[in-house]
């Protein structure tokens, strides 16, 4: 078995292993050869040794016990301190064999300047038979062994290179599991603090804040940030955020859509629902697009964690190390379970506002291509149609609401002309000004979808060119699922804006809560047909005869109905005075 020798070279070497490109890291990894280190000034000590390792093959195939591939191990000759610690730092080296006196370095302070440049690469100090006592200093500084140059033997030489190279090895093992337990315990610790903070938040805020402190608080995490997806964007925006390096969150752009910023560990984490774990940033292809900034900020590992509960996704918890590796397999899992119990606490704190303060979500969209022959005479004669209240009864949809600057014949004429719309009737007279019922028997898929998924249309604007409805939701939705619910059933949809609001503020009075919690399906719905058909009206808008035959009911039972939800609607209204009286 021969060796790869490099003789001692004046030439410069490449790249700092510290800038080593992808390719150069990924050619490294797998290369198995044993890479030897010689430092030694004197040309035939250093031929000898070159020798031994040449004429054996034991090196090798100890390490083919070890699973090696069983390369051929290279030596690499230097006879100044200053080439050896160049060649450090531009190679890797498995084991260093260094002589203590050198032309630019003499004693244990030659050891010493090695061990600080390379800490993790074992050493072995060549001595002189009068320097033994030297030997066992050096090992107290740090060197693995000592030998003694006129007492080296092949298979000596052998033995303690391999067993430098395996101390070494044994050492960073035990130091990586020392490390791995620590910051399991660590995160472990974190994860009970956030589990507090679940229970002591009043505010989604103020929880989401909680735990981006808390996780840089142990100086294990750089930085963290919490982001969420506005409707209408596929950009996640932050919400959130701890950390020394702030203004990091402003020079990226992360999405959850289909262009190259979604690709990365925080869009992916989003979209499928895991955590997504980055063990290199210099190396991993998918953080391209982020990985100059990170880099220059330090960060070398990242975690992406989703928060979501059921059906709802609340946004992406993001977490930077300035160490490779940082998030192992056990550190994952109870990441993992941190952003499950986000998300439930995200939960538990929004049904809890909802409860308290009747607060909703609308959500506002504009449609081309619908009720076309109406969009289209808003646009020429100025005429505005409103549908304010719509009832689902059945497979029909019941659209209550008023038109301005038609006459009712030419508004007949029109709906006549839009596809899925028919059957009016005038609730009121006018001559450009009145109130309709129109029945539209085949519910367009987009009203179906909405209502399954918990909003209701509120209301329908057809106005100078433009179709436009608002969507109510509960507090707490994911209201970016609703958009893209909406723009699936729709391609021609546009999002055009989102507010909250509380129920109270608009003069309800718990109105909303009697519909919706004491009276049955079919009272609601024969209450509030009545209602928007003007049955309450005086004169009144619509008989009881018409509003049963819309119902596709007999009379009878419409007057049934519409006694018990008055009766409950009063109780609930007399009850509540009653209870807020001094």
């Amino acid at each position: 078995m021969t060796s790869n020798v490099h003789e001692p070279s004046d030439e410069r070497r490449p790249e700092s292993a510290s800038r080593q490109t992808a390719e150069d890291e990924q050619e490294a990894a797998t290369d198995q050869a044993v890479h030897i280190l010689l430092i030694e000034d004197n040309p035939g000590d250093a031929r000898l040794i070159r020798e031994m390792l040449r004429d054996s093959e034991e090196l090798t195939q100890r390490f083919d016990l070890d699973e090696r591939t069983g390369d051929r191990p290279t030596v690499t000759c230097e006879s100044r301190l200053e080439d050896g610690l160049e060649a450090l730092e531009t190679a890797r080296i498995d084991v260093v064999l260094l002589d203590l006196n050198l032309p630019d370095s003499d004693g244990l302070e030659t050891l010493e300047t090695v061990h600080e440049t390379v800490e993790a690469v074992p050493i072995v100090v060549l001595t002189g038979v009068r320097d033994q006592e030297i030997g066992v200093r050096a090992i107290q500084r740090g060197a693995q062994d000592f030998l003694v140059k006129d007492e080296v033997t092949t298979p000596l030489l052998v033995r303690t290179i391999y067993h430098a190279i395996e101390r070494a090895r044994q050492r960073r093992e035990r130091r990586r599991r020392r490390r791995q337990m620590e910051a399991l315990n660590r995160l472990n610790r974190i994860a009970h603090d956030t589990t507090h903070a679940v229970i002591t938040s009043d505010t989604r805020r103020e929880l989401e804040q909680q735990v981006c402190d808390r996780l840089v608080e142990s100086d294990a995490y750089q930085f963290a940030w919490i982001g969420g997806v506005s409707p209408g964007s596929d950009e996640v925006t932050p919400r959130a955020r701890a950390g020394s390096e702030r203004e990091y969150l402003d020079r990226i752009t992360v999405t959850a859509g289909d262009d190259k910023y979604a690709q990365g560990p925080g869009g992916t984490a989003l979209q499928t629902q895991e955590v997504q774990i980055t063990t290199d940033v210099r190396t991993d292809p998918d953080f391209k697009p982020w990985r100059d900034v990170a880099l220059e900020y330090g960060y070398r590992s990242v975690a992406s964690i989703p928060i979501s509960h059921e059906e709802l996704v609340y946004g992406v918890l993001i977490v930077y190390s300035t160490t490779v590796d940082a998030f192992t397999g056990p550190e994952r899992d109870v990441l993992s379970r941190m952003g499950d119990v986000i998300g439930h606490a995200i939960t538990a704190i929004e049904r809890r506002e909802a409860l308290v303060s009747d607060a909703v979500i609308e959500l506002e969209f504009q449609i081309d291509e619908l009720a076309a022959p109406l969009v289209n005479l808003s646009t020429a004669e100025s005429v505005s149609t409103r549908f304010n209240r719509l009832i689902w009864e059945g497979k029909t949809l019941l659209a209550y609401g008023s038109a301005e600057g038609i006459s009712q014949d030419t508004f007949r004429e029109t709906v006549g002309r839009t596809t899925g719309f028919e059957d009016v009737r005038f609730l009121t007279n006018g001559d450009e000004e009145f109130e309709f019922e129109l029945a539209v028997p085949a519910v367009d898929s987009l009203f179906e979808t909405i209502a399954t998924h918990g909003g209701r249309i509120t209301s329908v604007t057809i106005d100078d060119g433009e179709f436009r409805f608002a969507v109510q939701l509960p507090q707490g939705r994911d209201t970016r699922r609703i958009v893209e619910l909406v723009r699936e059933g729709h391609e021609n949809v546009s999002y055009l804006s989102q507010r909250s609001y509380d129920q109270r503020d608009t003069g309800g009075l718990g109105a909303q809560s009697v519909l919706q919690e004491k009276l049955t399906e079919k009272q609601r719905v024969a209450l509030e047909t009545a209602y928007a058909a003007g049955y309450f009206d005086w004169p009144r808008g619509s008989t009881g005869e018409e509003i049963a035959e819309r119902l596709d009911i007999s009379p009878a039972t419409l007057n049934q109905h519409l006694r018990t939800a008055e009766r409950k609607f009063f109780d609930s209204m007399f009850e509540s005075s009653q209870q807020n009286e001094p």
